[in-house]
């Protein structure tokens, strides 16, 4: 795993805002969130669509850029970081799980785990074992060579979980892991999210708008019209 500083959160927002200029003034995106995410801590961020779940998730992660505040991951402050410290910060501190899934079609389950450490530090042999061993404690080993299309929609996300798991992240962020699941592979798949975090000891912010997950969660913060109440 990643770690700038063992004895810091995963995660630290300290008034964190992510505003968008329009021509007849600016919507408030984000307004001045605080949020502090333990090592291993999984929390639920629950709010309704537009509430603002995404872009707090998407500048603890790297993706978007906040109009001010600090953010801290695992104790590297990226809050003035370039557009190319973001990326190499992205590959080698935060694993994403996004709500379609977004597996290579053309690749195989294995494969779909490979492409993420093309571009990160471990390659070859070392790379093949870190997918096979994860993989297997997946429950996917006998799906390895099978192309997305040949999965379920729980082996799918089984999969993306694998991939976001890859580079050995501080942070995971989950957007909506079970909107496109029945209620039953919706359980599964938080029960493999909760054993996949706490046997890591990774930290996760598991976005959603059902308060049904919260029950495998931490802890639960409610976000409404970008105004966090952690």
């Amino acid at each position: 795993m990643t770690v700038t500083d063992p004895h810091a959160p995963a995660l630290r927002l300290e008034g964190v805002r992510k505003v968008y200029p329009m021509a007849d003034g600016e919507v408030v995106a984000l307004e001045r969130a605080d949020l502090t995410v333990d090592r291993g801590e999984i929390v639920a961020l629950v709010g309704p669509s537009g509430s603002g779940k995404t872009t707090l998730c998407s500048i603890a992660g790297g993706i978007l850029r906040a109009s001010g505040g600090t953010i801290v991951v695992g104790g590297d402050d990226i809050s003035g970081y370039s557009p190319k410290q973001l990326t190499a910060f992205r590959r080698r501190a935060v694993g994403f799980v996004f709500q379609t899934v977004n597996l290579v079609p053309f690749l195989t389950a294995r494969e779909n785990l490979l492409v993420v450490d093309e571009i990160g530090a471990r390659t070859g042999a070392p790379a093949r074992a870190r997918a096979d061993q994860l993989l297997e404690e997946l429950g996917l080993a006998d799906r390895a060579k099978n192309l997305p299309s040949q999965l379920s929609g729980g082996q799918r996300q089984r999969v993306a979980i694998g991939r976001a798991l890859m580079n050995d992240p501080t942070l995971v962020l989950f957007d909506e892991p079970t909107s496109a699941l029945d209620s039953k592979l919706g359980r599964q798949v938080m029960e493999l999210i909760r054993s996949e975090m706490t046997a890591r000891g990774i930290a996760a912010i598991v976005v959603t708008h059902d308060e049904r997950i919260t029950a495998f969660a931490d802890r639960t913060v409610h976000i409404s019209d970008g105004v966090l109440d952690a």
